[in-house]
């Protein structure tokens, strides 16, 4: 594992996978490409409380309380706990929690929600369990890895937890993301690996599988990322033109900080020896979706993934769209430290600025994926700078929703947290940030990214009712949906 410089060090203090009593995980999950920190003290008093006010609550309501925080009153009383801890960052009320239409009625109209970013791991990746001189990462090694962690008693939510290479697999991610998330499209992706048949998820596969999922359903549910490393040149150009014409990528992903096997650091977007010729060949196959991992650094040199870089290649390449995935934040763990300190949040501010300064540029968008998921579960008020500074830099036009997810489990508390998040009247007076309107996060949710996918959103409202996946979880919320609490990606223990 160590041969990957791009991964971080294993150690007895994290565990892969487990099972969330509460509906929100309290704790940060990693999703392979960042060391995940311990959890907060905050984090572990809303886990406690969440535990002793579900016991009573359910109770009072004749319910199991693993069941109860597995409904609408769960998910409402998960929300208040936050709110009695963090301040009031979440729109909910009390009745919520032991009403169901109470919590209905206030969610309002459905949302169309695209995630422009999802995962989950092949079932054919590396059967033989050999990592090759390419760098690639055995996925039984992270089979291995869970079984450990179950056997050591590092894990104790693995103890009754079979341990299959099903639970990595799409048919889990269609249950996680399709039947236990509003998710209306989700958008495949992969980690890195050096070539692109070598990363964990290879884009043939991605493609593979956007192809079955839109044919089974009959509309267009899926869209696929593809992958490349600019480093190896003409090999990377004839990569990319077999993507895009053989398997009909719908994007390009490119990460910066990772070096690859034989390579010493990673290489900067505005390179124009390394990412323009790159840039260049998508721009002449009609790619002009490129979304760059930036923020959460990968590899030795975290300074890679700064994402300073792209505001020469935006400007450069004007008839791209660069998403910048992450948003560029470097850090959720230390953003409260150095926000008090600074007045910054490590990475994302200092890009804003940049932004700011550039206001001819409209070709970037900030993707929250992973981000926003860390950041409202630790410090929503945090959260709430951090959204603002992107809304007032970049647009409320030019902000894709992605959750990270299969890593964090179904991308349904995500989807709740951003439903009822709100920037505190105080904040938006004191740093004239934007309101997060139900307008907003209609552009937020889907709409900003249908635009940049090509996505016709009146044609898949249209079309969705009547497709296949709706037809199986009308029947799956028929009979009683049962979502997991489920997380795949790495967490401290």
């Amino acid at each position: 594992m160590e041969q990957n410089p791009y991964r971080f060090r294993r150690s007895p203090a994290l565990q892969r996978g487990g099972v969330s009593l509460s509906p929100i995980p309290c704790r940060i999950v990693s999703n392979e490409e960042f060391q995940p920190p311990a959890q907060t003290l905050q984090q572990a008093l809303v886990e406690e409380l969440i535990e002793q006010r579900s016991e009573a609550l359910s109770r009072s309501l004749g319910m199991d309380r693993r069941a109860f925080l597995k409904t609408s009153g769960g998910m409402a009383l998960a929300l208040l706990t936050m709110n009695s801890i963090f301040g009031r960052f979440f729109d909910v009320l009390d009745v919520e929690a032991v009403e169901p239409g109470a919590f209905a009625e206030r969610k309002g109209d459905p949302y169309f929600i695209l995630d422009a970013q999802t995962h989950y791991v092949s079932r054919h990746y590396d059967p033989n369990d050999q990592a090759s001189r390419t760098g690639r990462i055995p996925k039984k090694m992270f089979l291995s890895l869970r079984k450990k962690a179950k056997h050591q008693g590092w894990n104790p939510d693995l103890k009754n937890d079979k341990l299959t290479m099903e639970d990595l697999d799409w048919e889990n991610f269609i249950k996680e993301v399709y039947l236990d998330s509003e998710t209306s499209i989700a958008v495949l992706s992969t980690p890195p690996g050096l070539f692109a048949e070598d990363a964990v998820l290879p884009p043939s596969e991605i493609s593979h599988i956007r192809n079955e999922i839109n044919r089974l359903t009959a509309s267009r549910r899926m869209l696929a990322h593809g992958f490349t490393a600019p480093q190896l040149k003409e090999a990377a150009k004839d990569s990319l033109a077999m993507q895009v014409e053989t398997l009909k990528i719908e994007a390009l992903k490119l990460y910066t900080g990772f070096p690859g096997e034989g390579f010493q650091h990673g290489w900067w977007m505005d390179d124009e020896k390394i990412a323009y010729p790159i840039l260049e060949e998508s721009r002449k196959l009609g790619l002009r979706r490129v979304c760059v991992h930036k923020g959460l650094p990968l590899g030795p040199d975290a300074d890679y993934n700064h994402p300073r870089d792209m505001i020469k290649a935006a400007k450069d390449f004007p008839d791209i769209s660069f998403l910048i995935y992450h948003a560029g934040l470097k850090d959720a763990d230390m953003a409260e430290h150095d926000f008090k300190k600074t007045g910054s949040i490590p990475w994302t501010t200092e890009f804003c600025r940049m932004k700011q300064k550039e206001p001819g540029i409209k070709n970037i968008h900030m993707e929250i994926g992973n981000s926003f998921g860390q950041l409202v579960s630790t410090n929503p008020e945090i959260c709430a700078h951090w959204l603002g500074q992107i809304l007032m830099a970049f647009g409320d036009d030019h902000v894709i929703w992605g959750t990270d997810s299969i890593w964090y489990g179904s991308p349904q508390w995500q989807i709740e947290a951003f439903r009822r998040f709100q920037i505190p009247d105080q904040l938006v007076d004191k740093h004239g940030y934007p309101r997060l309107t139900r307008q907003v996060k209609e552009k937020i949710f889907g709409l900003n990214g249908a635009k940049v996918y090509g996505v016709d959103v009146k044609a898949r409202r249209s079309e969705f009712p009547k497709d296949y996946i709706s037809q199986i979880k009308m029947a799956y919320l028929d009979q009683g949906p049962a979502p997991s609490h489920r997380y795949y990606g790495w967490a401290a223990k």
